[in-house]
């Protein structure tokens, strides 16, 4: 599979059309036709658009599994859509949109869930269709439209971080599983410390674009300390995730005054290895 592009929109257009969809389902219906989202310097006629908000979210998140399982055969593991744990705080209404996972059952243990993805994509560019003709024009990339897709949406983005601290927040089930925020539109510039800072914290590992050409205009294209990135290739995507399956990541987060924290690391200091002081620092952190 190639990473998402303006023909992976269409496809989800022309599947949805063709099995289950109409256009008013898919579309704004403006004066001047179907579009996929309200140009600038267009009356948006006081219209909203939610019907095609599940659609796309089932669509991407079965298009993220695609892509990602090659990628999970690999290192022996199964990419599974709607994982549900309980102990790391994923039930039926808030299951990891995919995950890797030692087996390919939707309800996993703890200790067999490698790795958690969220999925925050949409549709990113902007698209006319022509019902008679059954045609659809891209009219331009998603600066030339009113919409914002996918990372650009705070709330998408703090959607995705709510869910991330929850699974943190879990219980010690969680403290070695990576998490990676999967979009197909680069952050809004606004948000870049606030990426960078998830990662240095380990809440987050990374957010990363799948869509390497989402305009050819200026966009973040990865933030300074790469907690946003635009993979470009899929070798690229590949040695992210590797490295953080592989990495042995602790994840631990504490509020304590100065002179408990010199004692904790005093304390672990005195062991013998590197492995052997982190491992006697984290518990003292633990409690």
């Amino acid at each position: 599979m190639s990473l998402w592009n303006d023909q992976s929109e269409i496809n989800f257009f022309e599947q949805a059309l063709e099995s289950f969809a109409t256009p008013e389902q898919l579309f704004y219906k403006l004066s001047s036709g179907y579009f996929a989202y309200i140009p600038k310097r267009v009356d948006s006629e006081e219209q909203t658009l939610q019907s095609r908000n599940s659609l796309i979210g089932r669509f991407t998140e079965k298009w993220c599994r695609d892509i990602l399982d090659p990628i999970a055969c690999e290192f022996g593991l199964f990419a599974v859509n709607g994982m549900i744990c309980d102990e790391l705080g994923l039930g039926k209404k808030t299951s990891a949109d995919v995950a890797f996972c030692k087996t390919a059952e939707v309800t996993q243990k703890p200790d067999d869930v490698k790795i958690v993805f969220e999925v925050k994509m949409s549709i990113v560019s902007n698209y006319q269709y022509d019902p008679a003709e059954r045609k659809l024009i891209l009219k331009g990339d998603y600066k030339s439209h009113k919409g914002q897709p996918s990372l650009q949406r705070s709330d998408s983005m703090l959607k995705a971080i709510g869910k991330s601290v929850n699974i943190r927040v879990s219980g010690s089930a969680s403290r070695k599983i990576p998490i990676i925020v999967l979009g197909n539109a680069p952050i809004a510039e606004s948000y870049q410390s606030k990426v960078d800072f998830l990662k240095t914290a380990g809440i987050i590992q990374n957010f990363l674009s799948l869509n390497p050409t989402p305009t050819n205009s200026d966009y973040v294209n990865e933030t300074p300390l790469k907690g946003f990135q635009t993979i470009s290739q899929l070798d690229q995507l590949r040695q992210i995730i590797s490295q953080a399956i592989h990495s042995d990541l602790n994840f631990f987060s504490s509020m304590v005054p100065k002179p408990q924290l010199g004692e904790f690391i005093r304390i672990a200091a005195q062991e013998k290895t590197d492995i052997e002081r982190a491992n006697k620092f984290l518990s003292l952190i633990y409690g």
